[in-house]
């Protein structure tokens, strides 16, 4: 067996604070796993989740279209509860399509979705979540206690699911 020298014993603590660093923050898989176009939009479609798009459209590489291709498991499941908790109809605007900002937790990386805001929504996320202030663009958010953050951006809601 080797004998531990200082410099070993600073590197295990730094591979130990960097691993803990890694379970206290979310990590890529914490959202689930990643799913086709058809297999996301079958579930939405069996919730009563509708989707639509300036284009018409479902090309990832198309800003103007609505697409969930490679969008996250847990992404999907979380608007699903959305809609059966609320009991508001949910109609999808944004998803992976590119034209989005960029990020880990992006629309483009499967962890975010626009919907269309109405006053059923609406009332639900400001009743049902916490208000904790304003983004750093101005736009009002609110947090779900699983951590999920809902931004009010105006005509639509900005969801991250972590």
């Amino acid at each position: 067996m080797k004998p531990r020298t200082a410099a070993t014993a600073a590197t295990a603590a730094t591979v130990l604070a960097l691993a803990g660093l890694a379970v206290s923050a979310p990590t890529a898989g914490a959202s689930g796993t990643k799913l086709s176009q058809a297999t996301a939009a079958g579930q939405f479609r069996s919730a009563g989740i509708t989707w639509s798009s300036s284009g018409g459209c479902t090309t990832r590489s198309n800003s103007t279209c609505t697409s969930f291709e490679q969008i996250n498991s847990g992404t999907v499941s979380t608007i699903i509860t959305l809609k059966q908790s609320s009991g508001c109809a949910i109609n999808i605007t944004g998803g992976t399509e590119v034209g989005h900002a960029s990020g880990t937790y992006s629309h483009y990386n499967g962890y975010k979705v626009d919907i269309s805001r109405s006053s059923c929504i609406d009332g639900y996320i400001q009743n049902s979540f916490t208000y904790i202030g304003l983004r750093g663009d101005g736009y009002p958010q609110w947090k779900a206690a699983s951590g999920n953050l809902y931004c009010n951006e105006g005509n639509h809601w900005d969801i991250t699911v972590y």
